[in-house]
């Protein structure tokens, strides 16, 4: 679906924060395929971030990658004034909500002090811009569904349901978004925001519900179910993310924010319970055979919300967006991508993590 508003065409050079992530190289690879544009993705390569992410991208010839940590002002104006992006998504976070409860401190520092720094560098280069260049130019910020809080049984997110965060994660992620409407109602920054339900497929970090199970499973290793295994999420595969993203870049109004839903909820049993199937399926001779057989129940997570859902329609109506693949389409992909590249899931846990419990420590000092 085209629209009037449609600036796709015209947005030129593209800064992408974060790509060398899950959702961020998932990006950097669909613009590859989709865009033809000029592409600088900055990356801290923390433990969430590396460059195998990206195999055969990097020497493409519009493409570059800088190392660099988004709250580094230096840094940061360095690069947008020699990259001079004609739109930027600021998809750069710490995004897992056990690691926030045992550090919170790394998700105050990236996702609300790294938040400013980038919008006070953007905006001051966007007002240094002449009246076309400033009237195309996008910062579109990726969020999550976590900051409206806690659903009960029915009901769903829409873009004006109140934020609630109750999480460490969830909190810094509100804050980043309540900067980002700010920069746009007090300066008039062009941002747009989406806020999307928990995503899933190729190169996720296996600290994730989904690859943690996957790859727990080929170990003959436990999987581990949280409480009852009741909690409800909403799952959106990372294509589908990604075409969004693009969307709303392309032709979503400024100041606006778009929620992105997968169509998919599923109690966290109900996707381990149809993991499990399919590494059945596809694994007919593994010793862990059926794989169901690993199930453990834990103790719960600390404040675990109980439900999340999204309501879509809004980017489903106004800029004719819906996701293409089911949650059984999705996830067999997604075992199918796993069982496949397990050297690429061997040099991401290969020095920090080693598929430990997180999130029951106390706090930080």
């Amino acid at each position: 679906m085209n629209t009037a508003n449609d600036i796709s065409s015209d947005l030129g050079r593209i800064l992408v924060t974060g790509g060398a992530g899950f959702v961020g190289g998932n990006f950097v690879r669909y613009l590859m395929r989709e865009s033809g544009m000029q592409i600088a993705n900055i990356d801290l390569l923390t433990y969430a971030g590396n460059l195998e992410t990206l195999a055969g991208v990097e020497d493409e010839p519009n493409y570059r990658f800088v190392h660099g940590d988004i709250a580094d002002a230096r840094t940061v104006n360095c690069l947008i004034r020699d990259f001079r992006p004609s739109c930027i998504v600021n998809i750069a976070a710490e995004s897992h909500v056990d690691r926030s409860i045992d550090g919170p401190a790394a998700f105050v520092r990236t996702n609300v002090n790294g938040t400013y720094c980038l919008l006070g560098a953007v905006a001051a280069y966007w007002r240094e811009l002449d009246e076309s260049a400033r009237e195309r130019f996008r910062f579109l910020h990726v969020s999550t569904d976590e900051v409206y809080g806690s659903l009960g049984d029915t009901g769903a997110f829409t873009e004006t349901t109140p934020y609630a965060p109750r999480s460490p994660y969830s909190a810094s992620k509100a804050a980043s978004d309540h900067l980002v409407q700010a920069w746009w109602h007090t300066y008039g920054l062009p941002t747009l925001i989406t806020n999307c339900s928990n995503n899933y497929g190729p190169y996720q970090y296996p600290e994730k519900l989904i690859p943690l199970m996957i790859l727990n499973a080929l170990s003959g290793k436990p999987l581990p179910i949280y409480g009852t295994g009741g909690n409800v999420r909403d799952w959106l595969y990372v294509e589908d993310h990604c075409h969004a993203i693009w969307r709303v870049l392309g032709a979503g109004t400024p100041g606006e924010t778009y929620n992105v839903g997968g169509n998919s909820e599923r109690t966290n049993l109900e996707v381990t319970d149809t993991l499990c199937m399919l590494l059945d399926e596809l694994l007919p001779d593994a010793p862990s055979r059926p794989h169901r057989q690993l199930l453990t129940f834990v103790d719960d997570r600390p404040a675990h919300d109980w439900r999340y859902a999204i309501d879509a329609a809004k980017i489903r109506t106004e800029l004719g967006w819906q996701p293409e693949e089911t949650f059984e389409s999705g996830l067999r992909a997604t075992v199918q991508w796993y069982l496949e590249n397990t050297a690429w899931c061997d040099v991401v846990k290969s020095g920090s993590y080693g598929g430990e419990r997180l999130g029951l420590k106390d706090v930080e000092s």
